[in-house]
């Protein structure tokens, strides 16, 4: 059995931190562009009473992982988080990515599918060719400034995120200063944005063929909802959950909701490929 807490392992020459916890089916999650991996963690206790083990990390450049020297691209970073898997001891594991982590999720899936059962793909889109963000919510995402003051989150917080954020942005903390004090480093922030540029999964996506739950809010700014479907309609085995109202941190804004709803679909999964 893989060993529970904060672990940091070396891959590809960068120390990168890494957090597991709870017992049972692993389940890696791949969070937003610039998040700590704390920023999960309310979601994580949500899903560890179903019998889930949860994998969360901090990406190269975020929370307390060292960033690359240079700029990588997607296929790149998929690769590191393969190794780091490689370095956890896990053969094979359940993916579950928010937003940039849902591009990095599907990265992942593709090249190194052996390495994943199912997949769970939140408030994320098929990149280049997808329906995009605002021009204005497009223009707030290319500052990591929001992990960075307090006060300018709370004032960007609405437009952005839209859900829960529009009314009460202090509800998607949980109380937790992590967000401002584990935010990326203006180079991890950069790189993230490398990485994501001009990225594409439509060439590839009908040849996923790991079981798929797609879910999306519909008062998302940052990836409208008809990303969602697109996914879900070019997607294999896949099918999408809506989440009424739900913003674009709706994991954070009904941690326990999402969980049951993850936690059906790995288990009904589970059940399926047994028979």
């Amino acid at each position: 059995m893989t060993e529970t807490g904060i672990r940091y392992v070396t891959v590809d020459g960068l120390r990168l931190r890494t957090s597991i916890q709870g017992v049972g089916r692993p389940l890696l999650l791949l969070t937003g562009i610039g998040a700590s991996l704390e920023l999960a963690a309310p979601f994580e206790r949500a899903l560890h009473p179903y019998g889930i083990q949860t994998i969360a990390l901090d990406a190269p450049g975020t929370g307390e992982s060292a960033p690359y020297p240079r700029p990588r691209r997607m296929s790149s970073l998929a690769r590191t988080i393969e190794r780091v898997l490689a370095a956890l001891g896990y053969r094979q594991v359940d993916l579950l990515g928010v937003s940039f982590g849902g591009v990095l999720a599907q990265q992942l899936a593709h090249q190194a599918s052996p390495r994943v059962r199912r997949l769970v793909l939140a408030a994320t889109g098929p990149g280049v060719g997808g329906v995009p963000a605002s021009p204005r919510v497009l223009l707030a995402l290319a500052t990591p400034r929001r992990y960075r003051s307090p006060d300018y989150y709370r004032r960007s917080a609405g437009r952005l995120y839209g859900g829960a954020a529009r009314t009460d942005p202090d509800a998607l903390l949980h109380g937790s200063v992590a967000r401002f004090t584990e935010g990326p480093t203006i180079r991890g922030y950069v790189g993230q944005m490398y990485a994501i540029a001009g990225w594409t999964s439509l060439p590839w996506l009908r040849r996923l063929r790991q079981p798929t739950l797609v879910l999306a809010g519909d008062d998302d700014p940052i990836v409208p909802l008809a990303n969602g479907r697109i996914l879900t309609r070019l997607l294999p085995d896949a099918r999408l959950e809506i989440v009424p109202g739900g913003g674009h941190l709706f994991l954070l804004e009904r941690p326990a909701e999402i969980a049951a709803l993850v936690a059906d679909f790995l288990a009904a999964e589970e059940g399926r490929r047994e028979r």
